[in-house]
């Protein structure tokens, strides 16, 4: 987006009465400035913007540097009670380029705007001095634009060439100085200056990309722009416009698809369900039969395992028996012995 300060240089002559643009020449230039400060401070919050006029008693700056719009409508409704005398363009353009360099923010770029609403005299109808001033204003990167309107101001000479044009191409350096001609009629002074290359640039870059903004492009580019724009809307003419119907064709979109997610999701909960695969069952059987295979086997292996417990092996049991045998041959001996004792003591001795 351009980072300008600008300084406006507006007329208050005695041919700012005439009624040849409505209401009269000054009410139409008070509301094209207005339109520029809009404008401007709209394109970069840091962009700042003067006024100064060039008649009556002399030139004079009513506001320097300002980001106020209530400053310059005051210095506006305070001029219109000071219309009078001639203008000079060359003093008036020195003193806004001296107020320029004294501005705050020194990587703002330097532009001037100089309304010119009556004819040319003194130096100011002189072409060398003119184009003196311009190369000089050039070597200082200052542009100027200058917006002539009324009849007979800037009439061509002899050659074809015009004070003004001359003075606006001898400034210009990479085409940053224009030069507007808005004859009387219907429209306004402040239609012809937006449609101008002089505020195309600012309008362009603050439109966003996706509306159609050219960023710092400006001009023809701008322009072709909101010719392609496709709602047939400009939008460095209208940006509120334009993005209205960005966002109700972007809302018509959302309920479109949501429309279409639902009838979807309605489609699927009436068709019946389909079978299941009949991968499915077969997984479950061999589930199931691996779990009983591994259950039999937990069982035997514990079978095994209380059965080894409970009963050594073959060579006790064989043990116990043998000792169960002899315990009982021993008894049956005892009685025997016994026995045969208690007949010995019986029999008589010989």
């Amino acid at each position: 987006m351009p980072l300008e300060a600008t300084m406006m240089i507006i007329d208050n002559s005695e041919y700012m009465r005439n009624g040849d643009y409505q209401p009269t020449r000054f009410e139409a230039q008070a509301d094209a400035v207005n339109v520029v400060f809009q404008t401007k401070t709209d394109s970069n919050p840091e962009n700042t913007v003067g006024v100064m006029t060039m008649a009556n008693k002399g030139p004079e700056v009513l506001v320097t540097h300002s980001k106020d719009l209530g400053q310059i409508l005051q210095a506006i409704h305070a001029t219109s009670s000071k219309i009078g005398g001639q203008i000079d363009i060359p003093t008036a353009i020195a003193i806004a380029q001296l107020a320029l360099k004294h501005r705050e923010n020194k990587n703002l770029r330097q532009r001037i705007i100089v309304f010119v609403g009556s004819p040319l005299e003194g130096q100011a109808a002189d072409e060398k001095a003119m184009i003196k001033l311009a190369k000089k204003l050039k070597k200082n990167n200052i542009a100027v634009d200058v917006v002539c309107f009324g009849d007979g101001i800037e009439e061509p000479t002899e050659d074809g060439k015009s004070v003004l044009k001359s003075f606006v191409e001898s400034t210009s350096s990479g085409d940053n100085s224009h030069l507007l001609l808005v004859a009387p009629g219907a429209h306004l002074l402040s239609d012809a200056l937006i449609s101008s290359p002089i505020l195309s640039a600012d309008r362009a870059g603050a439109i966003p990309a996706e509306l159609g903004g050219t960023g710092d492009a400006g001009g023809p580019a701008a322009t072709a722009a909101g010719d392609q724009f496709e709602f047939g809307v400009d939008p460095s003419l209208d940006p509120e416009l334009a993005m209205a119907l960005r966002m109700s064709m972007e809302e018509a979109q959302a309920r479109e698809a949501a429309e279409r997610a639902a009838s979807t999701s309605n489609q699927n909960a009436s068709t019946p369900s389909a079978p299941p695969p009949a991968a499915a069952p077969v997984a479950a059987d061999s589930t199931d039969d691996e779990e009983a295979a591994l259950l039999e086997q937990a069982i035997a292996m514990s079978q095994d395992v209380e059965m080894d417990a409970s009963r050594p092996t073959g060579t006790t049991d064989d043990a116990d028996m043998d000792e169960d045998e002899d315990e009982e041959a021993a008894i049956a001996r005892a009685i025997e012995m016994s026995m045969k004792g208690e007949e010995d003591d019986s029999t008589p001795k010989k």
